[in-house]
């Protein structure tokens, strides 16, 4: 964490992976506008939240910004999925729908790292923070699997559809099981919250859905072990487990 507005700017100019920034809301002067405006010229998101939270994150003087350095270095699906099919392997990527929490977001990579996932793909707004805390949780998976943090997640899974990628959406809007599908081809697979699933607007976008049958009186498994659940289906269809 760094705070402070030339602090920040500073980092911005070197080039440092931002995970998040955080500015009180209405802050107002010269060098504020200076640095809204190179978030834009950088294309950054940054957050507007009254100044309770800044004072929450620390106590000294922070001139009304707050701003989280990423642990681990964005990629680009772009170059991941061309890279995969030239070495003659069926790419295998997984989309996190607003997926918050950090150890849930920790336990997932560490799986999908397990799972021989070639890619996380993530939301800019709405996603956990890689943080400390979660590369704990991923036993140092997040260290190895490359991430991409993505502004518009339609637009990410229209690429990878124009990439000959299968998207399975996992929700519990279907009656057709996780089993039932086919892994063997190229395939995206997306996990939504535990609160609200998969927006409205990537379920449209799926190929297939599928459901994790439950037994038990709980409505919804945790979306880590979930996430577990299908990657090592794909995993056993393709030949690679069992």
């Amino acid at each position: 964490m760094i705070y402070g507005i030339r602090p920040v700017m500073e980092a911005l100019h070197a080039g440092k992976e931002i995970e998040k920034i955080f500015i009180t809301r209405g802050a107002r002067g010269d060098l504020m506008q200076e640095l809204k405006q190179l978030m834009r010229d950088r294309k950054i998101l940054y957050t507007e939240v009254p100044v309770e939270k800044l004072n929450r994150f620390t106590r000294k003087n922070h001139q009304d910004v707050v701003c989280f350095i990423s642990s681990v270095t964005y990629q680009f699906i772009e170059d991941i999925i061309p890279a995969v099919f030239e070495k003659g392997e069926t790419p295998l990527v997984l989309i996190l729908d607003r997926i918050t929490d950090v150890r849930n977001f920790g336990a997932i990579a560490r799986t999908a790292e397990c799972a021989g996932v070639h890619a996380i793909v993530i939301p800019a707004k709405g996603a956990a923070q890689i943080n400390a805390d979660a590369i704990k949780t991923s036993a140092g998976a997040l260290n190895s699997i490359p991430v991409c943090r993505i502004g518009n997640l339609n637009r990410a899974i229209e690429f990878l559809k124009e990439s000959g990628l299968q998207i399975i959406a996992a929700t519990e809007k279907t009656s057709e099981v996780h089993y039932q599908a086919d892994y063997t081809s190229p395939c995206a697979i997306i996990m939504g919250s535990e609160e609200d699933g998969i927006s409205s607007d990537l379920l449209k976008l799926a190929d297939k859905k599928i459901k994790i049958p439950l037994l038990g009186s709980i409505e919804s498994l945790n979306v880590s072990v979930a996430c577990g659940v299908v990657l090592f289906e794909a995993l056993r269809q393709r030949g690679r487990v069992g």
